[in-house]
């Protein structure tokens, strides 16, 4: 899939593929350790680096991984969201996450519907799932303005087997139906 030039844009914010000059908001995202608490932690500069590649190598590899997302207004980098599916994933996920001073604006909801419309609409997923700390009580409320309902506890696979996680989903037709209720 070719990447270059793809751009989701939204009322309020810009998304498109995680880039190298992405790195110094990545980095402070992962620095941060309210931001990063059901994120594995906090991450030193180096380790957030290799997670930055690794986001881009699976634009390549997969044709798909998480977006930055930006501010539309500003141009300033707020987090990332978009689909992810590593090896041995419980399901399509599309996740979210915002660095901490984009909190409380709605961006998590806006960034993850435009994803999820993409991984609908051009990766064909017909499952959209999130897997949430059961203590993340923020991404639950997220999510369940997706539409998102919880299916019971899951397992990650490691390094993350010892996280407890929560998987919450729906179907591609309960999707285009929630979607309706989000536009209205």
């Amino acid at each position: 899939m070719a990447i270059d030039g793809l751009e989701l844009l939204t009322d309020r914010l810009r998304l498109r593929p995680v880039r190298g000059e992405d790195f110094e908001a990545w980095a402070a995202f992962s620095a941060d350790p309210v931001a990063m608490h059901h994120l594995g932690g906090v991450q030193p500069r180096a380790v957030a680096w290799r997670g930055l590649l690794t986001v881009v190598g699976a634009w390549h590899v997969q044709g798909f991984s998480f977006f930055s997302v930006f501010e539309r207004d500003t141009g300033r980098w707020v987090g990332r969201a978009g689909p992810w599916q590593p090896e041995g994933w419980p399901g399509t996920e599309v996740g979210y996450s915002l660095a901490r001073d984009a909190w409380g604006r709605g961006y998590a909801t806006e960034a993850a519907a435009a994803c999820i419309d993409w991984a609908v609409d051009h990766l064909g997923w017909t499952e959209i799932i999130q897997t949430i700390a059961p203590d993340n009580l923020p991404s639950q409320a997220v999510a369940r303005r997706l539409g998102a309902t919880l299916r019971g506890p899951c397992r990650l696979p490691p390094p993350y087997e010892n996280q407890p996680a929560q998987l919450w989903g729906q179907t591609r037709g309960q999707w285009r139906q929630n979607r309706l209720a989000l536009r209205a």
